[in-house]
Parts: structure tokens; sequence; C-alpha cells
């Protein structure tokens, strides 16, 4: 584990109308940019030639040469620089069979986001000051920096509710291992209830998509009376709309992170199970339920929590059949509805479904770490003709 780990500080900030101009104006060109070296690079493919990132740092620069982009030398260089070497990533990631083909870059569909590395801005005494800026930005200090840091690098965004971040990288000195512990816990994740843990402890669901589903219906069916087009009235009606799910997004990414923290210090071993989301919300009937339950968000937050704190995660295979086992006696039960939340196994042991599959998967975690091998036990026994045995909702939506 490196000494420091960096860590990402996102503040809200409120530009004056020039900054605001200026960083809508670097969207822009860094948008152009991305896509002209993504259509140069895919051109290039095609007459199997390779162009890596010095080639197309040479075509910025002979394109800003040109009349018609000229417009690319009114704004900061390095935003320009950073979107190549992310073309470059997604090509690597693209190669390493990590992510798909690189697509290109929408003005109203994609994230409005520039990065600036540490010859691109100035921060000094708590005051941030971009490239091409006069004056600092007015950023609303949330929480403090680690005393002492400087960030490396400098992410401007705006969502599509129209509000502004920034996002600072540094190394946090704060971030260390906690105490050993012997505390291991199972989790199964579900929808009538968030978690379920192998202790007994079921954490509730807050449904946050759900309560303002009304208000955002509403909104919804507002905008869609608006004319097509991009006429103040729409792009109004459209800005409502993504305040009602940024207010949500940030309700649940709060939860998460309350959660997964204290899952984290509590706990030196977490065995969850492999659950492939994406495949899950094809059922249309509870896609709408799974994706507000974000299973994948509350996996990587607990991943990385677990690298920072020197805690282990153990991931069991997602066809181990954690709610059909009986964990007092071993014996697999022949079918497990979802209407099913409660079960009594031969051996006369009275179920509840999701703290049984808790502490299944819990037994099987630590068999992982006595043992160093993936759990598959059965696996065609109970696969009973599908494709992933265990890829159901596991709870009906309410």
């Amino acid at each position: 584990m490196p000494t420091h780990v960096k860590r990402a500080f996102k503040y809200r900030f409120y530009p004056t109308d020039a900054q605001a101009a200026e960083l809508l104006r670097t969207f822009g060109c860094v948008r152009k940019v991305y896509n002209l070296a993504l259509a140069a690079r895919t051109e290039a493919w095609a007459r199997q030639e390779r162009v890596g990132y010095g080639a197309r740092s040479a075509m910025l620069t002979a394109w800003k040469k040109t009349e018609e982009l000229a417009y690319l030398n009114e704004v900061s260089s390095v935003p320009l620089q950073q979107c190549l070497r992310h073309l470059q990533s997604a090509f690597a990631n693209f190669f390493g069979k990590r992510a798909g083909y690189p697509r290109f870059k929408s003005r109203k569909k994609s994230r409005r986001s520039v990065e600036y590395t540490a010859s691109g801005f100035r921060f000094r005494e708590g005051r941030l000051t971009l490239a091409k800026m006069s004056e600092p930005l007015a950023i609303t200090w949330s929480r403090p920096l680690p005393r002492g840091v400087s960030p490396s690098t400098v992410t401007v965004s705006q969502d599509a509710a129209g509000r502004w971040f920034v996002s600072l990288l540094v190394q946090d000195p704060a971030v260390k291992p906690l105490p050993a512990t012997d505390t291991a816990v199972g989790i199964d994740v579900g929808l009538t209830h968030l978690l379920t843990l192998s202790t007994g402890e079921k954490i509730p669901n807050p449904r946050h998509e759900h309560r303002d589903r009304g208000r955002l219906a509403l909104a919804q069916r507002r905008l869609a009376r608006k004319a097509k087009g991009d006429g103040a009235n729409r792009a109004k009606a459209r800005r409502k709309v993504a305040r009602i799910h940024a207010r949500i997004t940030d309700r649940r990414r709060d939860h998460l992170h309350r959660v997964t923290t204290r899952l984290v210090r509590e706990n030196q071993t977490l065995v969850i199970e492999d659950l492939s989301v994406r495949n899950l919300v094809r059922n249309r009937k509870l896609a709408r339920a799974i994706s507000d339950a974000a299973w994948a968000e509350f996996r990587g937050m607990l991943a990385y929590k677990a690298a920072w704190y020197g805690r282990e995660v153990i991931v069991i295979d997602r066809f181990f059949p954690s709610s059909k086992l009986c964990s007092h006696c071993g014996s697999i039960a022949a079918a497990m509805p979802l209407g099913v939340r409660t079960w009594t196994c031969g051996c006369g042991t009275v179920h509840d479904r999701d703290v049984n599959a808790a502490k299944n998967l819990l037994a099987a975690g630590l068999a992982v770490t006595a043992c160093g091998v993936g759990v598959r036990p059965q696996r065609e026994s109970f696969r009973t003709g599908r494709s992933a045995m265990k890829q159901e909702a596991r709870q009906r939506e309410p």
C-alpha cells in the first residue's frame, strides 16, 4: 500500500459570468479536439496504422494553426492535452478488453468535464485560480483539505442540473490502515432491505428514486410537452428534471458512503456476491428498483475503501446457491421462488432467506481465505437450466 493514498475532494463552486463563459468555451474545445483525435485514430486504424499520443499531440499543434480551428488557441492548452491522454487511456482499456470502443462526445449528452494539471492552475492559501482566469473560483469548502497538501490535478465539471463542481486530487496522509480485527461479515444485497448481514442485521433500502417518483414523473411529462429543439422553455424543463435526478443521486451516494464506511471500519473481512447488475437490469419489472439500489456502486465503494484501510473484500461466484443452501446442515433445497422469504429445511431449521444467504456467503468467504480458491460447489446440480441461477432480484419491488 502506498505511503499516502490519492484522494479526490469534490466541492461546489459558483463561477462569475466571465468564468462560466471561459469554462463553457473550454468544454467545447475539449470536445472538439477529442472527436477530431478519435476520428483520426479510427481512420488510421482502418489503414492499419498506429497513431499514438505523440502523433495526436502534433496534430493538435497543426489544428491550432488552421484558420478553421484557430479558436482552440483561446483556451488553456492543458485541458486539450489532457483529453488526448484520456483518449489514449480509453483505447488502452479497449485493447485490454476492459471497455468498448471509444465513442464520440455529444454536445448535449456527454458529461461536461475538463482536467487541469499543475501547470494549468494556481493553488495558494485555499484559493484556486485556473489558467486564463484572473480571479479565483468561489468555492464552497464543505470540508477541509488535508493540511499542507497541494492538488496534483483539478477537474472542473458541470452536471445536467447546471451545478458547477471542482474536484481536487491530493495525497491524503490521513488515510491509513485500520487496526486489524478478527471480525468478518457476509453481505447479501436486496431490494426490500438494501443489505442483509450474516449477523442478522438488515439495513433498510431508502428507495430514493421511489420516494421522488411522483415529482420526477410530473417534471418529465412537462418536458415531453415542450416543443423539441433548443428553446428556452424546453431547456428550463430539462433542468428541472435534471435537478430531481441530481437530488436522488446525491442522497443515494451519501447513504452508500455512510454504510460502506461503517462496514469497513467494523470488519476485517467482507464477503459479497459477484452479481452481474448489467444482466439483472434486463428484467423490465425490477430494473428500476435494482438501479435505485445501486448495487454496483455499493460494491465499488466497498472495494476502494477496503483497499484504503487494509481490509479484505472476498467476492463469491455468482452461481453459488447462497439462498437455497441450508447454513445449518448444508443441504440444498430443490426450488426457491422469489416469493419465498422464509423456508424450512429438512433438518427442521427455519431460515430467513436473506439472513441464510448472508451466512452462507460468509462461510464460503472464510473457505476462500483458508483454501485460496473460488467457490463453485455442485455447480451443475443447481443450475436448473438457467445461465445464472443467482441472477435473480432478491425481493420483489413493493
